[in-house]
């Protein structure tokens, strides 16, 4: 009698792998709206141009010390605040890959935590 591949076979076992499957969507999903409280920030300028941001990319709040605004280069407050929300997208997007890789699989964010071949 020949019996096809199951769970104990080294075969796949669909079931436990979409429960695990769920499970992680669920986290993420948990863990996504968590995000929406954190906040990072970041400054240029010498703190001239601060910025703060919600985990999911959300600009929150952006001051400017009046000194910093100077009639004759303008330029100069544009690059600080370009510097400033550039580095505090950079903060929100580690923050969320800190939050968010551990649940993928190991900080990575592929699946390997499934034990799929291949991941």
């Amino acid at each position: 009698m020949t019996r096809g591949p199951g769970p104990g076979a080294g075969g796949l076992d669909l079931n436990a792998m979409m429960k695990q499957v769920q499970q992680m969507q669920s986290e993420m999903m948990e863990a996504q709206e968590k995000l929406k409280d954190e906040v990072v920030e970041a400054s240029a300028g010498g703190g001239m141009v601060k910025v703060k941001m919600s985990g999911d990319l959300r600009l929150l709040e952006l001051s400017i010390d009046p000194e910093a605004i100077d009639p004759e280069d303008a330029e100069l407050l544009q690059d600080m605040v370009l510097a400033a929300v550039n580095e505090a997208i950079r903060a929100g997007q580690e923050l969320a890959t800190s939050k968010l890789g551990g649940i993928a699989g190991g900080g990575g964010g592929g699946l390997g935590g499934l034990g799929l071949p291949g991941m």
